[in-house]
């Protein structure tokens, strides 16, 4: 009980404005054009109006609960929803397969994720992965966001610009209220003044969920299971990791991957696809516009998975409303919010000598936004700048044998002895 007590202190103490709002600017974020990408492969994939409303269910709501257990539980941000890229291979396979085809390999992608984490797999190779060419990874892969700054004023110049504007002189004379909000609101007023909401006609009503039962089918589990726990492993979880490293965090990548093979199995019996680690999502909510204390980030991820689980929860009713935001003002704040995390992963890619090179291609590859055999850019940029670096820039990798480090271990023992003697 007092554990709990204490809990429950600690985050009141760390809740704040700037927590809020961008754990609010994360959930919209996550909760309008990435659901209007379900909603059209739903479609694509003639699937009814309750089965789609069911595969939204599973992956905000199981998502939201993901982040909420690992925000609290490692009081670091990290984020739970789903694998946007995911969501667009599987609309790309839903016509060849069943529902319970796909649920099978939904599930069996989730059991993979699972292995690598529990045996310890991914975080190995996280450790083994120089640093620059992680974060090289992590602005290639999330630059779109800050080019789409740009790309929306071009779209939508009053709006776009309005928003942009709002930020910049909020952040240059208003203290008391975070920048990102304030820009968020004004703009959403502008919006509402301008008549640019745009509503679709979408039925409104509750509807519960539909539980499937898997079934499994080879051909799915080649064409969907495979590449899907790859994007999984090396996109979403890959990104967060970055992230949460560029801020100073040591995140739990074995456990982060573990429950994202969970969330994985979980989903696919009602017809999602994959509940994980979120890249953007926690992007946002690791970010400076979180606050200035590090220690009270995770609260962000709170708010986020609370408004992620009641918007899967009540996504039948919702949906029409939310997705009416206009999508440039969306991609316009979301990357006004990630401004932090892309000049601190700069930072880190390339203050250093070592790496460079490999940091650069794991730059462009993630910029290039290329997809081989159905594994999007993030993945083929950690391998890239690795296989660069391990050709040009050999030396700088610090090899040891296992002798090599038991006997660094034993040298370190005896000088920590030495010191107390």
């Amino acid at each position: 009980m007092n554990k709990i007590t204490n809990g429950l202190k600690d985050f009141s103490k760390h809740l704040s404005m700037s927590t809020i709002s961008a754990g609010t600017i994360a959930a919209i974020f996550g909760c309008t054009g990435p659901a209007l990408i379900i909603i059209g492969g739903a479609a694509d994939g003639g699937l009814t109006h309750e089965q789609t409303i069911s595969w939204l269910f599973a992956i905000y709501f199981f998502g939201g609960l993901l982040g909420i257990y690992l925000a609290l539980k490692y009081r670091q941000p990290i984020a739970g929803a789903y694998s946007i890229p995911g969501a667009v291979l599987v609309a790309s396979a839903l016509p060849q397969f069943s529902l319970n085809e796909i649920a099978g390999a939904y599930l069996v992608a989730g059991v993979i994720v699972f292995i690598f984490g529990i045996t310890r797999t991914i975080g190995k190779i996280m450790d083994w992965i120089p640093v620059p060419i992680v974060m090289g990874m992590i602005v290639g892969a999330m630059i779109r966001f800050g080019t789409g700054i740009i790309t929306s004023i071009e779209q939508l110049p009053f709006i776009a610009g309005a928003a942009v504007l709002i930020y910049l002189f909020s952040a240059r004379f208003i203290k008391v209220i975070p920048p990102i909000l304030t820009s968020f609101f004004i703009s959403v007023i502008l919006v509402a003044v301008t008549n640019q909401f745009q509503f679709q006609n979408t039925e409104s009503s509750f509807i519960i969920p539909q539980i499937l039962i898997p079934s499994f089918n080879l051909d799915a589990i080649i064409s969907v299971s495979l590449p899907l726990s790859l994007l999984v492993i090396g996109a979403e979880n890959a990104q967060a990791t970055g992230v949460l490293m560029a801020q100073g965090y040591k995140p739990p990548v074995n456990v982060m991957t573990i429950l994202s093979g969970v969330g994985g199995m979980v989903t696919s019996f009602f017809g999602g696809h994959n509940a994980n680690i979120a890249g953007p999502m926690t992007a946002i909510c690791a970010s400076d516009e979180a606050g200035k204390n590090k220690d009270g980030r995770y609260t962000a991820v709170v708010v986020n998975g609370i408004l992620f689980s009641s918007f899967g929860l009540l996504a039948s009713i919702v949906v029409p409303f939310v997705t009416a935001l206009p999508s440039v003002l969306v991609g316009t704040i979301a990357g006004l919010a990630m401004i932090s995390v892309l000049v601190n992963s700069l930072q880190t890619a390339f203050s250093d000598t070592k790496f460079q090179v490999g940091a650069f291609f794991a730059l462009v590859i993630g910029m290039s936004g290329v997809s081989f055999f159905n594994i999007s850019s993030p993945f083929w940029a950690l391998v890239g700048g690795v296989i660069v670096s391990l050709i040009i820039e050999h030396n700088h990798f610090n090899f040891k044998s296992k002798n090599d480090k038991r006997s660094e271990m034993s040298e370190k023992t005896e000088q920590f002895a030495s010191e107390f003697s």
